[in-house]
């Protein structure tokens, strides 16, 4: 063999160890695993765009993991998942509404607590994340997802129809708002409502009517169910007082023709048009529905403001709806998954996701910088009195609400009956829920 051939062999060869070399290397970072994943990320009321960058930031950790976020439409979302689960083609990562782990815990994968390569040093649960989301998203000590955001019921407020009125501010207590749809509606002389204080009272027509609902009922004190004997409770007098009963009663006075806070029928616009429209000074809703309302009516004054709460109540009370991040049972990368799911829950990851989606943080040290928002105040100020309550199927827990609403408001039942009869469905379904 020639010395030329001798060098060239040789020298291919230390071009190969040094490739090889630049490719161990480059795949160890942020790890140590050169195998290329990829991860479905599977979503709902979030755009690909509100990810992007906080992708693109943990891909330069992990250059190794790519994440492709799959948006699908509310209505569609959670028999897509369940449906693609069962066939054994789900996603790696799924949202979850926060009432969903009780139905859909034998789907998930928790966060392991034994996995040094995890990156625990981003968070800490507790200390980090609102209180609420520790009562939702942790069973027997185990963490089944990561907030994205925590949403609150809020106040939404005409502010022309109110100046009109002569009223200066939003009210802060129920007695307050009792007089404030007083002074706001506004009613023919053939008893039609011309303009309504508040939409509220029915179920169709409201959006988010249960949610109010259950609000009312947990600011009076109402245990709504008992996990231990699986059973619903929202029906039991507290001291003798028949406190959810009184909560039913009054959230639906309001369709009422024969007490004084009549505003509200069924040939009313659906609630969040009726806003848009001036038809309601007043309506409850969630933080998205700023932009919606933006979109619809771009020169509405309007203005949001704290959830209304008990007279003499030594501590809030407002209602926690939210998404969050949680990993497939059935994914084949769950640590890859959860590699990215610590980094979006923590502050360097969360950032770019509120800022993109304009949603109210989880995250406590995060709340102070939401508070001066104009939009996000109020509802970053709620995260700390958010709370909820353990829903074995909120889908059906919501249609029972509904009923119970309705079966008061055009008289087929009485307020007990009513009451009593929800409860009974409720644990009947919780009866049904097989142990896990």
């Amino acid at each position: 063999m020639s010395t030329n051939r001798l060098y060239l062999i040789v020298g291919v060869l230390i071009i190969a160890v040094f490739i090889l070399l630049f490719y161990l290397v480059l795949g160890g970072i942020g790890g140590g695993d050169s195998e290329r994943v990829e991860l479905e990320f599977w979503g709902v009321f979030d755009e690909p765009f509100a990810f992007e960058e906080t992708i693109r930031s943990f891909r330069r950790l992990y250059p190794n993991i790519n994440i492709r976020y799959v948006p699908f439409p509310f209505e569609e979302y959670e028999k897509a998942v369940v449906d693609a689960l069962a066939a054994g083609r789900g996603p790696d990562i799924w949202m979850i509404q926060s009432s969903w782990l009780p139905k859909h815990k034998d789907k998930l994968s928790p966060l392991p607590q034994d996995n040094e390569d995890l990156n625990y040093k981003l968070f800490n649960f507790q200390q980090d994340f609102v209180d609420v989301v520790q009562n939702d998203l942790v069973d027997n000590g185990q963490i089944y997802a990561l907030p994205l955001y925590v949403d609150t019921l809020a106040l939404y407020y005409n502010k022309d129809l109110f100046n009109s009125a002569g009223i200066a501010q939003a009210p802060k207590t129920w007695n307050e708002f009792n007089e404030t749809v007083q002074a706001l509606t506004k009613i023919d002389d053939k008893g039609n409502i011309e303009t309504a204080g508040a939409a509220i009272g029915l179920a169709r027509n409201v959006n988010r009517s249960t949610d109010i609902l259950m609000l009312l009922m947990m600011q009076s004190g109402v245990e709504m169910v008992r996990k231990e004997t699986k059973e619903a409770t929202f029906a039991d007098s507290i001291g003798f007082q028949p406190v959810g009963e009184t909560a039913l009663e009054y959230y639906t006075d309001f369709t009422n023709p024969l007490k004084s806070v009549y505003t509200w029928n069924n040939n009313l616009f659906y609630s969040i048009d009726a806003f848009v429209t001036e038809r309601t000074a007043m309506m409850f809703n969630y933080s998205h529905q700023i932009q919606v309302i933006k979109s619809k009516a771009p020169r509405l004054n309007f203005d949001v403001a704290l959830m209304p709460q008990v007279q003499g109540a030594s501590t809030r009370v407002d209602y926690a709806n939210y998404f969050a991040t949680a990993v497939s049972a059935a994914s084949e990368n769950k640590e890859a998954a959860w590699k990215f799911l610590t980094y979006l829950g923590s502050r360097e990851g969360s950032l770019p996701y509120l800022r993109k989606s304009l949603r109210p943080t989880a995250r406590r040290d995060l709340i102070d910088s939401q508070k001066t928002d104009p939009d996000l105040g109020v509802f970053a100020t709620q995260t700390l009195s958010a709370k909820s309550w353990y829903q074995v199927d909120p889908s059906a827990i919501e249609q029972i609400f509904a009923d119970m609403i309705e079966n008061v408001a055009f008289r087929r039942n009485t307020v007990a009956e009513a009451i009593r009869a929800a409860e009974d469905r409720v644990t009947i379904l919780m009866q049904r829920q097989p142990i896990r």
